[in-house]
Order: C-alpha cells, then sequence, then structure tokens
C-alpha cells in the first residue's frame, strides 16, 4: 500500500529540489523519499542510542555469547 504525504516547502527548498530534478532526470518525489529514508534511518539509530543509555539492559561479553550458543573454538 503506497500512501500519499503532502508537506509544504520554503520557496527556496521547492527551487532547489525542482532544478535537482530537472538537471537529474528524476521526479521530485525520488528525491524527497530518498532524503526521508536516508534521515529516518539517522534518527532511528540515535533514538535507539538515547534509549539503550537511557534504560541500560544486560550486556554480554563475546566469551559470554559464545558459551550460551556453545559455539567456542
Amino acid at each position: 500500500m503506497i500512501l500519499m504525504l503532502a508537506i509544504r516547502l520554503p520557496k527556496e527548498i521547492e527551487n532547489r529540489l525542482s532544478s535537482l530534478a530537472e538537471k537529474t532526470g528524476r521526479t521530485k518525489t525520488f528525491y524527497a523519499k530518498k532524503a526521508i529514508l536516508e534521515y529516518l534511518d539517522e534518527m532511528e539509530d540515535k533514538y535507539l542510542a538515547i534509549d539503550r543509555l537511557e534504560n541500560p539492559s544486560k550486556r554480554w561479553t563475546l566469551d559470554e555469547m559464545e558459551q550460551n550458543l556453545d559455539i567456542a573454538n
């Protein structure tokens, strides 16, 4: 399922996006989607790291993991 998202952009950003799309033969949607996905990846990593710092849980050493999985040596 594909959903539509409408956003309002300042004219300067719209102009830059339109220019880039025109020069490369790609759509504005292509670049907007690419930018959102890259930003989401970064934000997911950031907030996952913050959550782990704020809510610490059990940490395992490599030796403990190997022992628990019975794969040492």
